[in-house]
């Protein structure tokens, strides 16, 4: 498996300097709808896994912005950055720029990234042609695949501006003149799509997979599925997507909640979607890397020295830290925050003075968190203790999975659903909610309500992808938004287009009528 692992890892970071790290107008220079990828002999269907290689590097590179832009907003979450980044602070308060660069990047990437996926899809499909029939049914499996990454971009763009369009095309010049789809509708194709998907993708955890190791699978699509039922509140939608999940018997919690956002927790049996980097275990060469740094503290004293730090841009919220004090968590707390002294007077001063003995500026691994002006804490879930990092590897975090979909997330959506109203083809709501609890030392609740289930998903899924801002937008939680200073509003839940983008292409209308608007909409999608 590991040398398996590292030949697709070496193949992502060929095709990343060959064909698909290109920019948006490349992707558009097409000839009669394909890229022009000249070295592609499609006659040769055992090159078919190169387009799927690409599309996999583009949902690994992530800008850095995109998951602190989708969680900033929920109220276990704060901007650091006193001193740079100003709107970023601001979104955080509810108070949007539509210049800022943050909201534009992240509407590119996303799209930039659809139109390629959709590019692999036409190159898989010209490799179809020529292929016996184990190849047609290998080249269904990848078109799968790449329908479960476009639609985890959709999911995440229609979460963001609610109205959005709908690209399925690398040439989609008559899915912009159509204009933007509501959120609603948007996510009835999200769940559409993972149901065409599913009969030919893998009945297996992502980590049980040879081909590509943490590819997506069935349960992957099941998970975007319950995912966008969640967003139209379709709570039946959810158990059953969830229940086939849990039914699966595949997967189970990592025993550690501590490690499994570390290096031992990757692609564990808990993971069902998961950006995947490496450098290999070696000290030098190749390396392909997130950049932790936005989530890392200003100042440290790392165990293992010359472990590089951070820049201090998002923070756990006080109020997220004093709900888990309240609750008696431990490994939870310890593993989500990354104290300073300062942060810890700070929660002396508010009346929490019998702390744990782990509420402590030196992490269980011997990193030491010194005091910064940019915030109190830092993330712990985005942290890697410089004692696993690979020797003279210094970069924050370096080589770092980032977990996308879990299955305790899963787990939760489903014992939700049941106190909403569903009724469960799997387990209990309460057996699903324990068996969280369970693993974060707590003890089983019966008759699980709505606001138990809530209070467990803000526990155990804070910091994570904005799940908790949803959920609150969701079910009209102002209230918990509106924290420190902050009022949150109806009129707060999605943040405004990208005046780059208003003015290519007037969004709001729900059509367009003109070459010109759709050209500059294209050239902008970059």
């Amino acid at each position: 498996m590991k040398r398996i692992q590292q030949t697709i890892w070496k193949s992502i970071v060929a095709i990343a300097g060959f064909t698909f790290v290109v920019s948006c107008s490349d992707k558009l220079d097409t000839q009669e709808g394909q890229l022009n990828t000249g070295d592609l002999d499609y006659t040769d269907t055992e090159e078919m896994i190169q387009p799927v290689i690409g599309a996999y590097y583009e949902f690994y590179t992530r800008g850095w912005e995109d998951p602190l832009l989708l969680s900033v907003r929920g109220d276990d979450v704060n901007a650091g950055g006193l001193g740079d980044q100003q709107p970023f602070a601001d979104t955080d308060m509810f108070t949007y720029s539509k210049d800022y660069w943050m909201y534009n990047s992240l509407w590119n990437q996303q799209y930039s990234d659809i139109i390629t996926v959709n590019t692999a899809i036409n190159q898989i499909l010209q490799f179809r042609e020529f292929a016996d029939e184990e190849g047609q049914a290998e080249a269904d499996q990848y078109i799968a695949e790449m329908k479960v990454l476009r639609a985890w971009f959709h999911l995440n763009l229609a979460r963001t501006w609610e109205d959005v369009f709908i690209i399925t095309s690398n040439q989609p010049e008559e899915e912009i003149d159509n204009g933007v789809s509501s959120k609603e509708e948007i996510m009835n194709w999200i769940s559409d799509q993972m149901d065409e998907a599913i009969p030919d993708l893998p009945d297996m955890r992502p980590n049980q997979r040879t081909d590509i190791p943490g590819g997506v699978t069935m349960y992957t699509a099941y998970a975007i599925k319950a995912q966008a039922q969640q967003e139209l509140q379709n709570y039946q939608g959810v158990a059953d997507a969830a229940g086939a999940i849990i039914n699966s018997g595949l997967f189970s919690l990592y025993p550690d909640f501590y490690e499994l956002f570390k290096k031992p927790g990757e692609l564990s049996d808990e993971s069902l979607m998961e950006l995947q980097f490496s450098d290999y275990g070696q000290q030098t060469g190749d390396a392909f890397y997130h950049l932790y740094d936005p989530f890392g503290p200003q100042g440290w004293t790392p165990a293992r020295e010359n472990a590089s730090s951070g820049w201090g841009f998002f923070e756990p919220s006080f109020k997220w830290i004093e709900f888990m004090l309240d609750r008696d968590e431990t490994v939870r707390l310890e593993t989500s925050v990354l104290f300073t002294d300062r942060g810890i007077a700070e929660l002396e001063a508010n009346g929490y003075t019998n702390l744990p003995s782990f509420v402590s500026n030196t992490t269980r691994d011997g990193d030491v968190i010194n005091d910064f002006a940019r915030a109190y804490f830092s993330s712990g879930k985005h942290y890697l203790p410089s004692n696993q990092l690979t020797d003279m590897r210094n970069n924050y975090g370096a080589g770092k999975n980032y977990i996308v979909i879990r299955y305790a997330e899963v787990l939760l959506m489903y014992a939700e659903a049941l106190t909403q109203g569903a009724s469960g083809n799997a387990i209990s709501a309460d057996e699903a909610v324990n068996q969280v609890r369970s693993r974060a030392g707590l003890s089983a609740l019966s008759g699980v309500t709505t606001e138990q289930v809530l209070d467990e998903k803000f526990a155990e899924l804070a910091m994570e992808w904005g799940i908790r801002y949803y959920d609150m937008i969701r079910l009209d939680k102002y209230d918990e938004l509106s924290y420190d200073g902050r009022s949150f509003s109806a009129g707060d839940e999605y943040l405004p287009y990208p005046q780059a983008q208003v003015d290519a292409l007037p969004l709001n209308a729900t059509s367009v009528n003109t070459d010109t608007a759709i050209n500059d909409a294209l050239n902008n999608l970059n």
